[in-house]
């Protein structure tokens, strides 16, 4: 059971529900708007007997990362938006040596350095692999400090059940606000479910209680068919993923004839659209993607063969907006796709309720023209 709400900084919840999750270990680097986050863990990591290192580069902490991982701890990085750029080779080992573990990105404006102002211009990073090769990463998208706390708490289990890297993608306006949150109780290691990943024998035991044989641990496989095999065999337990993974919120979808899609900041800017909308007479809807990997495509098809339209909301210049076009591609019938618009804000901009639902007055008033 969770305890009573406390008011906290949304990257100081994601430090305290990692804590409480079993991090092992916390190998960070700093940069903003995250930078309280590695702070909070550099104060209580090591009061709890864990490890926390600021490494000497991003490179490296997720080199550390990967080590902790083979080790069998529950390791996590954080970074920003370039930080996690830094990070794309060491997530891509991980995903090909199948290691748990979690990485934020409490996401600021880019291309480049950009700036240090909030933004969702890391998605196709986070649902792409965002390295080389092939290989998709667990993505979760929290819309508030609750669910940053919550989802970093549930990452770290997602990670060891399905042994890949997951990706907490919150951005700088909910890593930096404060809202009152009901913090989970802290996980038992004891308890700990076996780590077959593990290098050495932490946590593993072979059928007759005595420690397992040592793993070999590495993602390079150099003959061409079983390389092919090891990732074709990835890819079914992708799918596995997909099916059991999957969330999302729908808000008021049946009564709306525009449905707006959306997730982290931009999905709270549409569900203050939406009440506005509703004291003028207007029913609008929202789907929001809690997972932007495995992505809610059916669920979209669905409200598009109700004959649903769409306005994806993001603050960049327009990523998921060409999942949902995928997701929504031919189902509204006689082979015709279902509208898809997009409205975005970029450079740290964040779009403003009343903007928002001008723009979907607008379509809606064009569309009866």
């Amino acid at each position: 059971m969770s305890e009573e709400k406390r008011l906290m900084k949304g990257n100081d919840a994601i430090g305290e529900a990692a804590i409480r999750a079993g991090c092992d270990a916390y190998f960070g680097y700093p940069i903003t708007p995250q930078n309280e986050l590695t702070a909070y863990m550099a104060r209580y990591m090591l009061d709890s007997g864990r490890v926390f290192i600021q490494a000497e580069s991003e490179i490296a902490a997720m080199s550390m990362v990967y080590g902790a991982s083979a080790a069998g701890g529950r390791a996590m990085t954080s970074s920003s938006s370039p930080g996690v750029s830094l990070k794309q080779e060491g997530i891509s080992y991980a995903s090909g040596a199948d290691l748990p573990c979690v990485i934020v990105n409490v996401q600021r404006a880019g291309p480049g350095l950009g700036g240090i102002s909030p933004a969702q211009g890391d998605y196709f990073q986070a649902t792409r692999g965002g390295g080389h090769g092939d290989y998709y990463n667990i993505v979760l998208a929290p819309k508030s400090v609750q669910e940053a706390a919550d989802l970093t708490y549930e990452a770290f289990e997602l990670a060891e059940k399905w042994r890949t890297p997951v990706i907490v993608l919150a951005d700088g306006l909910i890593g930096q606000m404060m809202e009152g949150v009901a913090l989970p109780p802290a996980r038992d290691a004891a308890k700990r479910p076996d780590r077959p990943w593990a290098a050495g024998d932490r946590g593993r035991r072979s059928k007759g209680g005595s420690p397992a044989p040592a793993n070999h641990i590495c993602s390079m496989i150099l003959d061409p068919p079983a390389l092919e095999s090891s990732i074709k065999a990835r890819y079914q337990r992708y799918d596995r993923i997909a099916e059991d993974c999957c969330r999302f919120e729908a808000v008021n979808v049946d009564k709306a004839d525009l449905v707006f899609v959306a997730y982290g900041t931009s999905s709270r800017v549409c569900l203050g659209a939406i009440q506005l909308a509703r004291k003028e007479g207007l029913e609008l809807g929202l789907l929001r993607p809690i997972t932007l990997w495995p992505f809610p495509s059916a669920a979209l098809a669905r409200l598009a063969s109700a004959g649903k339209r769409f306005l994806a909301v993001e603050m960049s210049m327009g990523q998921m907006v060409q999942d949902v076009r995928l997701a929504v591609a031919g189902a509204s019938g006689a082979g015709k796709s279902a509208q898809v618009d997009f409205y975005g804000r970029c450079g740290g901009n964040v779009p403003s309720e009343e903007e928002v639902l001008a723009y979907a007055k607008q379509l809606l008033a064009a569309a009866r023209a």
